[in-house]
C-alpha cells in the first residue's frame, strides 16, 4: 500500500503562550478519528517544530523593551509583548541569515529522514500555518538560497532534490516524492507577496524579466506546478487556503495565486474556505467585528485551525476510500 506523508508547519500562534513540539497533536486525532479504517493508504504525519529556535533573542528584545520607564504606560501592552513581537519578530528572524538557516537545518532533518527513497506512488501533503506558510514558500522556492556560499544553501538544495518537480544542486526536478495536495492555514502569504511588486506596482511575473527580488517564490513555484501538472495526467494539483473570519492574519488567496502562477487557472485547483461561518446577522456579533476589541482578541482565532472540524474533514477527504452505493432493489 502507497504511503502518503502530511507534513505539518507550525507558525506563529499569536496567543500569550507559544506553540509547542505537539502543536499539531489535535489536528492528527482529529484526522484519525475522522479516517478510522477508512482509508486509501498509509499515512505519516511529520510534525516540523522549529519555534524554540527563536525564543532567545526574542526575549532578550522583550526585556530592553520593558527596561523602559515609559514601558508601563503604553497602550495594548500585552498586545505588543505577545502577539505582535511573536508575528513580527519571526519575521525578522526568519529573513536574517543567522535564524533563517537554523530554521532550515531543523527542516531537512526532521523531514528527509523520514521521506527517503519514497516509493513510486507514494506523496506529500504539506499542511501549513501562519508564517510557516512563509517559510515552506521560501525554502522551496525563493533564489536567496541559490548562491553557495550562503548559510542553508546546501540543507535548502537537499529539500528541493526530495520533491519531485524541483531542482536542488542535482539538477533533476524529476526524481523526489510529488505534492498531493496543500492546505495553508491563517495565511499571511498575500502581505509577503509585496516583495515582489516594484516601484511602479508591478507584479513579480513583470519583475522576472528584469531584476526578480530574492524573496520572489513565483518562478520556481510555476515550473513546480506545471511539472506536477504532467505527472498527474493533467490533473490540478488541490490547494485549501483556511480562514476564520476573526483571523486578522489570514487572507484569500485564490485571486492572488491566480494573478502570480496561474492566470488560466489550468494548475491550481484553488478553494478559499472558512472554518467557521461569519455571523452576518447576528446583532450581537457585527457591530463587534469590525472594532479594535476583535483584533486583540484574533489570537484565538489565528490559533484556532489546529482543532477545527472544518479542517479535519477537507484534508481526510483527500485519504478516504469511495464507499460504492448498494444498487436500488426493484420492487417488482
Amino acid at each position: 500500500m502507497a504511503t502518503d506523508y502530511i507534513l505539518f508547519v507550525h507558525g506563529v500562534n499569536t496567543r500569550e503562550e507559544r506553540e509547542t513540539p505537539e502543536f499539531a497533536d489535535d489536528l492528527i486525532e482529529g484526522l484519525n478519528k475522522e479516517l478510522g479504517k477508512n482509508r486509501t493508504s498509509n499515512i505519516e504525519y511529520i510534525p516540523l517544530y522549529w519555534g524554540d529556535v527563536n525564543i532567545n533573542a526574542e526575549n532578550r528584545l522583550l526585556k530592553q523593551l520593558q527596561a523602559s520607564p515609559l514601558w508601563e504606560d503604553m497602550w495594548f501592552k500585552t498586545f505588543r509583548e505577545r502577539q505582535l513581537l511573536q508575528f513580527a519578530g519571526d519575521a525578522a528572524l526568519y529573513i536574517s541569515r543567522h535564524i533563517g538557516y537554523k530554521v532550515v537545518k531543523r527542516l531537512k532533518e526532521t523531514t528527509l529522514a523520514r521521506i527517503q527513497n519514497p516509493q513510486p506512488e507514494d506523496c506529500l501533503h504539506l499542511v501549513t500555518h501562519s508564517w510557516g506558510t512563509v517559510i515552506l514558500f521560501d525554502v522551496l522556492f525563493a533564489g536567496r538560497w541559490n548562491d553557495p556560499n550562503v548559510p542553508g544553501h546546501k540543507d535548502v538544495m537537499a529539500i528541493r532534490d526530495a520533491i519531485f518537480g524541483l531542482a536542488g544542486d542535482n539538477k533533476n526536478s524529476s526524481q523526489g516524492i510529488p505534492l498531493a495536495s496543500l492546505h495553508t492555514m491563517g495565511s499571511p502569504v498575500a502581505i509577503f507577496s509585496l516583495t515582489n511588486v516594484n516601484s511602479d506596482g508591478n507584479d513579480s511575473e513583470l519583475l522576472a524579466s528584469a531584476d526578480p527580488s530574492s524573496h520572489d517564490i513565483t518562478p520556481r513555484l510555476k515550473e513546480l506546478l506545471e511539472s506536477l501538472y504532467k505527472v498527474r495526467g493533467n490533473i490540478k494539483l488541490p490547494w485549501r487556503n483556511y480562514i476564520h473570519p476573526g483571523d486578522p492574519i489570514a487572507y484569500p488567496l485564490k485571486e492572488l495565486m491566480s494573478s502570480l502562477v496561474d492566470r488560466d487557472e489550468k494548475y491550481i485547483d484553488f478553494e478559499d474556505l472558512f472554518t467557521h461561518e461569519p455571523k452576518l446577522f447576528d446583532f450581537l456579533t457585527q457591530p463587534l467585528s469590525q472594532t479594535t476589541l476583535a483584533l486583540l482578541q484574533g489570537g484565538d482565532a489565528h490559533g484556532s485551525y489546529w482543532q477545527s472540524d472544518k479542517v479535519v474533514e477537507e484534508i481526510a477527504s483527500f485519504f478516504k476510500k469511495v464507499v460504492a452505493r448498494e444498487p436500488v432493489a426493484s420492487k417488482n
